[in-house]
């Protein structure tokens, strides 16, 4: 019998290169994939938030072919090309006209520029990140990483001067507090922190994802996000958005500064931004880059023709092909859909949450109580005024995500407890494409009894 592609995998490749399924693929087309056994899978997990305007999209194929004509490589650090120039401009463009670029392969590889480029500007140590944040696997990103001890196991010593502060879950609020009626303990974490463990004109950024993706799909209030900007503009620190997940439009704009309307000093973009192709980009205002002098960074395949021309085209297709607002619009179906569904299934579902076509819920399971510890009719849970919060469900979480991929449906997985199904549709999605995945799920959490 001829082996799958899984089972040659395993002869060849370690272990850590571990994926969500066991599938072998043989083609791509918008919202599905196509599997060596003759399955067509609906993919709402987009390559991991790659796939924003679908599989192998055909105008993106075009530009590639076209660019093959031109070249392959030429290297950067060697030649001007227009491709590379282009897209450099087009962001910039999009990014309000006072900003530079400069290109990468890989989100992890962006954020270690970025930190780079924050150290040299300010020249101090420091870095503040975030607990459950995710900002790649390199040495450096993984110094900043903070959703999974093993992610770091056997690297350490890492980065040092590195850090950790609280974010913004009113779901689970770390600080003990209830959504509306807190004190935004989470901005007031800093003061000690400064007082504390490093004096702020010692840091030389703080780096936060605006949406958490890796640590559980968490969309913090407009409020958080403006509080971080103005502590960094109190003392002078560079606020870093990793756009690595959330741009290109996945949170309805094309990044999700524009969706908070709160705008960093430095952001980085990857994932999408190449259309399918490796490619990333450090963005950041004019000031700041100007300070960042030759051989002070640098790389070989950073800005790749063909990468930079897909990535030209991916614009073009978001702009002319209105997803943007197919994305609001879609993501907000989306999020009532999965509304009704937790009121169907509230003893399974204790949260909802999104922005944009970043949809997440939060699966739990509800604590053994006595009569007189039952909270109160009509009181919600996970909120910690409950007493005792509902504990986060990791297994049904994973018997939803295998048993959707039995129905022909990919899902992805979240959150530091491994609690949460994340939803990663094309931006392109279509509301019966989004009718399926719900009454899979509600199929599933029906089938389970929960």
């Amino acid at each position: 019998m001829m082996k799958s592609m899984y089972e040659r995998c395993m002869e060849v490749m370690p272990a850590v290169a571990k994926r969500a399924t066991t599938l072998g693929v043989t083609g791509s087309e918008g919202a599905y994939l196509y599997t060596e056994d003759g399955r067509r899978l609906l993919d709402f997990a987009s390559g991991v938030a790659v796939n924003n305007i679908g599989c192998r999209n055909e105008r993106v194929v075009a530009a590639i072919k076209d660019e093959l004509d031109n070249m392959i490589h030429v290297g950067h650090n060697v030649v001007y090309y227009e491709s590379y120039v282009a897209l450099a401009e087009k962001l910039v463009e999009l990014t309000g006209g006072d900003t530079k670029v400069y290109f990468s392969n890989s989100g992890a590889e962006a954020n270690e520029g970025a930190i780079k480029l924050a150290k040299y500007v300010t020249k101090r140590p420091g870095i503040i990140s975030f607990r459950n944040s995710f900002h790649g696997r390199t040495l450096a990103a993984v110094s900043i990483t903070g959703s999974n001890a093993a992610y770091r196991k056997y690297y350490e010593p890492l980065l040092p001067a590195v850090y950790w502060a609280d974010y913004a879950n009113c779901y689970r609020c770390p600080f003990g507090q209830k959504k509306g009626k807190c004190h935004m303990e989470c901005l007031g974490q800093f003061e000690q922190i400064f007082h504390k463990m490093i004096d702020p004109e010692c840091v030389a950024a703080i780096i936060v994802e605006p949406v958490q993706g890796e640590g559980g799909y968490i969309v913090p209030g407009k409020a958080f996000l403006e509080g971080l900007r103005a502590i960094c503009d109190k003392y002078g620190i560079l606020l870093i958005f990793d756009e690595v997940q959330t741009g290109i439009g996945r949170t309805g704009e094309l990044y999700a500064y524009q969706t908070f309307g709160v705008k960093p000093d430095i952001l980085t973009s990857a994932k999408a931004l190449g259309g399918g192709i490796p490619l990333s980009a450090i963005i950041a205002r004019k000031e700041i880059m100007d300070k960042w002098p030759a051989g002070a960074h640098g790389g070989t395949f950073g800005g790749n023709p063909l990468a930079c021309r897909a990535g030209l085209e991916t614009l073009k297709i978001i702009e002319e092909e209105h997803l943007l607002e197919n994305c609001r619009k879609m993501g907000a179906y989306f999020l009532e859909k999965l509304q009704a569904l937790q009121k169907k299934h509230p003893e399974a579902i204790g949260d909802v949450r999104g922005a944009g076509l970043m949809v997440a819920m939060e699966l739990v399971t509800r604590p053994q109580k006595t009569d007189a510890e039952k909270v109160p009719e009509g009181q919600a849970y996970g909120t910690t005024d409950m007493g005792t919060a509902l504990k986060p469900d990791a297994a049904l979480t994973a018997k939803i995500q295998s048993k959707a991929l039995e129905r022909n449906l990919v899902l992805l997985t979240c959150g530091a407890d491994h609690n949460v199904v994340r939803f990663i549709p094309p931006l392109i999605v279509k509301k019966e494409e989004i009718d399926f995945a719900v009454a899979v799920v509600d199929d599933i959490l029906q089938e389970e009894g929960r």
